[in-house]
This record gives structure tokens, C-alpha cells and sequence, in this order.
């Protein structure tokens, strides 16, 4: 892909995830070559990757386009695209893009202006979740094509709630009563990150502080955290960990053995926990006293919730992650959108059927067949070692409230028009520095929502 005009990078997309500044140069002129094109994946995994050059390969067939594919680490993905636009050499397509990486593309005009609009409505925006539509979308316009998404989920032990008389845990008032009563016996009331540098707390603690209405900004771009409803989010994710949990830092490691072990009566993690849950993945097996007889006791006994609501919340909500497609600025956008539209059609199946327990689909279906892609999504093997489709598994109850979660997935900034802000504060995780020195007892809930405030004020000057 050829690139002309100098354009400036801007300050988020290497500052906070990368370190570096600057300058792209690109052509608003297409490749003239319309039967060879450059991918970018963000699935590097061994196994995803011999799968998608399996898909490349029938695409090759059926339409004679080449495709070289790259696979890019996550981590890395900021520091390379941004070197490869200032070298001109950007891909035509990139692929498993997080909603906060394409607002940063989308910020430093690195994305077609208008393939990735034309691909949604050639294959039916009707097609698609309305949600990860906007939330992949600005101002009227079409960022990327949404592919995938995941959700965030408190698991907990439905055994345990049940013999205690104690309702699904989907409230605040639900979750913090049954931490209390639970943590009991060597178990824990509930495990949920707290790691200050880990991306996963952040995670954890925006799913919890959406569903009381907590927003990083209002509207206007004014950031709020330390609002009261941001104020009691602090307050109740301080006293849960504090009080009612594993004692010291936890992370998306400690966190998932705790739980395995049988030592915690719920747990806040991404929904790649489920088959490693059903014991499906050797290096990630259950590990409860139970589960010595039966490596599936934890799966059958766990419950699911997917939206929260806090005292002060609107309706329930979930923190969400849309992976998208994107075609790239000076493309050689007809076979880049060929491709696309192959992956989100023909191949979609194969695509999300690839690790289905996190990759809910965000295209339903089709025009003629709406609800084609979930009803394959049904049938598609979960697992690593061990390969099973999860309906084996969780009752159709569970499943259904999973593959329809993108329709209510939330984030922070991205609909205030904070994309940049969001990669950001990615980079330097201020709310979980100022959710460390909570539960650590530094400080109280306002005082650590008043400095996650100046802090990501502090970001925000450095990003505008």
C-alpha cells in the first residue's frame, strides 16, 4: 500500500501505548494492484494462525486475490503501525482490532474513509448488532466492520448460592451480600483484579462502575470520576476486595486458579474462562477438590451473570470488546473489501469458530437466514486441548444470554467521542493505580476517585 501526504501521528496512539513520535506519509491515490493485498492479524496464536492462513487459502481460490498475511502481537501493534506509516508501508486490512485501537487509527486518519462503511451496508446493516455498530462508529460514520465481541462475566457457584438461599448475584446489593455470607471456610467471598499495572483491572473495575451509571466523561468531554456515581463504584469495588477476598495483589492469573481451586464463591473474568471451566485446556484445568472425580464439576455449578445494576444505575450493564476488520487509508480498498466481506460471510463461521467461547458473533446473520451466524456459533468447537461445542456443556439458558451480550456491551468514552482518551488512559491505568491505594487503605473512595480524575485530566491535556 502506497502513502503520500505527511500526516502527524497523534500524541495517543505513541505516547501512551508505544513511546514514540512520528510522521506518516501516504497517498490518497489506491494500489493499482487489485489482485494482491497485505493483512494485518492481531491473532498470533499458533493455532489461529494456521487456521486463518487456511481461510486465506480458499479466498485465494475462490477469487484469485492474493493476500500476504502478518500476524502482529497485540502489545506491538501500536509501535508497528505506527512505523509502518511513516515508512508507507501499511497494510490494505486489519484484523481483531480492540474498539480503543481503531478510535486511535480512526484519530490519526489511518482508515479508509469509506470501504468499511460500504462493506457493512453491502452485507446488510441490518445484519449486524446495532450495538457494536455504534460503538464502532462516529459522528455518522463507519469505522470498521465489526466482527466479534466478548463480554465481561461474574461467574459464580450456583451450589453454594443455592444451598445459602442466595439470588443470582447481578445487583450491587446481590454481589456484596453474598461476598459477606460466603466468605467463609478458607473460601472468598469473590475474586476480582486488583493488580495496579494490569489492563485487567481496568476491565474489571469499568464493568462494575458502568452498571451505577459511572462514566469517564460526560458529553461535553468533561471527565466525571469523581462523581457520585463514580464515588460509590470506588467505595463498593474497595470494600469488596478489601473485605470480602484474597488478600494481596490479583490478576487475570490468580484470579482464574482461585476460583478453579473451589476458594472463591464468584470471580470477574472474560468469558474465555468458559472452556477452561469445562476443562477443555490442559494448562488451565480445574482444580477443585470436586474436580478430581469430575472435570466438568465446576462448569455444571457455576452460574453466569452477564449486565450489573448499581443503586445508581439506568438499567444493567456490561463492559464489552468489539474486535473489528478495518480497511486502511490508500488501500487497494476493492480487494480489501472482497476480503472482508469473505471473512464476515463465507469464512465467518470458521472465523469466530476459532475460540467461540470469546468471539460472540456481532454479524447475526444474513438478510435471507437473519440468525444464521448464531445458530453456527451454537455448534462450534470450543477448546484447546480437548474440543467440544459448548452447548455439550452450558444449558441453552446461559448460551443465549452470551451470544446476544454484544447488543448491550458499554465502554467508556468511545460514544462521548473520547477514542483517544480511552487508548490512553490504557497505557497508563490511572483508575486502577487509584483502586490500588483504596484497597491497600492509602485512601478513601472519594479521595481515590479525585485523583483518577486528575490523573486522567492529566492524560487528556497530553492527548488533546
Amino acid at each position: 500500500m502506497s502513502f503520500t501526504p505527511m500526516r502527524t501521528l497523534a500524541a495517543t496512539l505513541i505516547m501512551a501505548l508505544a513511546g514514540t513520535t512520528l510522521l506518516a506519509c501516504g497517498a490518497d491515490e489506491p494500489d493499482s494492484n487489485d489482485k494482491k493485498i497485505t493483512v494485518w492479524s492481531l491473532e498470533d496464536v499458533a493455532d489461529r494462525v494456521t487456521a486463518t492462513r487456511a481461510i486465506i487459502a480458499d479466498f485465494t481460490a475462490t477469487t484469485g486475490i492474493q493476500v500476504e498475511l502478518v500476524t502482529v502481537n497485540e502489545d506491538q501493534f501500536p509501535a508497528l503501525i505506527a512505523s509502518s506509516a511513516a515508512a508507507g508501508e501499511l497494510p490494505d486490512v486489519v484484523g481483531s482490532v480492540s474498539l480503543a485501537g481503531v478510535r486511535t487509527l480512526a484519530g490519526n486518519e489511518l482508515l479508509h474513509p469509506d470501504a468499511n462503511g460500504e462493506i457493512v451496508e453491502r452485507l446488510g446493516r441490518q445484519t449486524f448488532s446495532p450495538r457494536a455498530l455504534e460503538l464502532t462508529s462516529e459522528q455518522g460514520r463507519q469505522l470498521s466492520v465489526p466482527s466479534d465481541g466478548w463480554g465481561q462475566l461474574l461467574v459464580y457457584r450456583k451450589d453454594l448460592f443455592d444451598a445459602a438461599g442466595l439470588p443470582a448475584p447481578d445487583t450491587y446489593e446481590r454481589i456484596a451480600a453474598a461476598a459477606a455470607r460466603l466468605n467463609t471456610g478458607g473460601i472468598a467471598g469473590i475474586t476480582a483484579s486488583t493488580a495496579p499495572g494490569d489492563v485487567f483491572t481496568q476491565q474489571t473495575f469499568e464493568h462494575l462502575a458502568l452498571a451505577n451509571g459511572c462514566q469517564l466523561t460526560d458529553d461535553s468531554g468533561a471527565v466525571t470520576l469523581d462523581s457520585p456515581q463514580c464515588v460509590e463504584a470506588f467505595r463498593f469495588y474497595g470494600d469488596l476486595m478489601r473485605d470480602h477476598s484474597v488478600k494481596g495483589a490479583q490478576d487475570v492469573d490468580t484470579t482464574r486458579a482461585t476460583y478453579f481451586a473451589g476458594r472463591a464463591a464468584m470471580v470477574i473474568w472474560s468469558p474465555f474462562i468458559l472452556d477452561e471451566l469445562a476443562g477443555l485446556r490442559n494448562d488451565a484445568k480445574p482444580t477443585c477438590p470436586q474436580c478430581t472425580a469430575d472435570s466438568t464439576f465446576l462448569a455444571k455449578n457455576s452460574g453466569f451473570v452477564t449486565a450489573i445494576k448499581g443503586p445508581n444505575g439506568a438499567a444493567p450493564a456490561q463492559y464489552g470488546e468489539i474486535s473489528s476488520w478495518a480497511v486502511l487509508d490508500g488501500a487497494a480498498a476493492t480487494p480489501a473489501k472482497t476480503f472482508v466481506e469473505y471473512l464476515l460471510d463465507d469464512a465467518y463461521p470458521r472465523w469466530f469458530g476459532m475460540s467461540p467461547e470469546g468471539r460472540f458473533p456481532a454479524r447475526k446473520g444474513t438478510t435471507s437466514e437473519p440468525e444464521k451466524f448464531l445458530t453456527a456459533w451454537n455448534s462450534s468447537q470450543a477448546g484447546v486441548d480437548t474440543k467440544k461445542p459448548l452447548t455439550e456443556v452450558y444449558g441453552d439458558q446461559v448460551l443465549d444470554g452470551l451470544r446476544t451480550s454484544p447488543d448491550t456491551f458499554q465502554r467508556w468514552g468511545l460514544t462521548q467521542g473520547q477514542g483517544k482518551l480511552v487508548g490512553a488512559i490504557l497505557g497508563e491505568l490511572p483508575v486502577p493505580k487509584a483502586l490500588n491505594e483504596l484497597i491497600t487503605g492509602k485512601s478513601d473512595a472519594a479521595a481515590a476517585a479525585g485523583r483518577a480524575k486528575k490523573d486522567v485530566e492529566a492524560i487528556k491535556a497530553g492527548v488533546n
